[in-house]
C-alpha cells in the first residue's frame, strides 16, 4: 500500500526549531520529487520546499529561505524538513508530497501523486 506520513508536528515557541518527517511506504522516496507545502487556517495551501529527483536542486518559498531544510535519509524511506526561528505565521497543518515526475513549478503544484496526511506545526507562546 502507497502511503505516505508526517509526523513531528505540535506547539513550539517563536524563534524554536522542529524537524518533521515524511516517512514512505509502497514505494522507494529517493526515486521520486518530494515537496512540502502547508495550509493555515483560513488560507490556500502553499507550496514551501520541493526537491527535484533528477538533480536534487531544491526550490524554496522566500518566506522560509535560511529557516527550513530539506533533508533526506534513503535507508529510511524518509525525508525531513528541518524548520528553525519558527515564526506564528509559520503555523499550519504540514503536507509532505511526492510526485513520479519532476515538475517545472512544484511549488505551485498540487497535483503531486502522493499526499500525506498531514501534521499540524501551532507557533505560540
Amino acid at each position: 500500500q502507497v502511503q505516505l506520513v508526517e509526523s513531528g508536528g505540535g506547539l513550539v515557541q517563536p524563534g524554536g526549531s522542529l524537524r518533521l518527517s515524511c516517512a514512505a511506504s509502497g514505494f522507494t522516496l529517493d526515486s521520486y520529487a518530494i515537496g512540502w507545502f502547508r495550509q493555515a487556517p483560513g488560507k490556500e495551501r502553499e507550496g514551501i520546499l520541493c526537491i527535484s529527483k533528477s538533480d536534487g536542486s531544491i526550490d524554496i518559498l522566500d518566506s522560509v529561505k535560511g529557516r527550513f531544510t530539506i533533508s533526506r535519509d534513503n535507508a529510511k524511506n524518509t525525508v525531513y524538513l528541518q524548520m528553525t526561528s519558527l515564526k506564528p505565521e509559520d503555523t499550519a497543518v504540514y503536507y509532505c508530497a511526492a510526485n513520479e515526475a519532476d515538475v517545472p513549478r512544484c511549488l505551485d503544484y498540487y497535483g503531486m501523486d502522493y499526499w500525506g496526511k498531514g501534521t499540524l506545526v501551532t507557533v505560540s507562546s
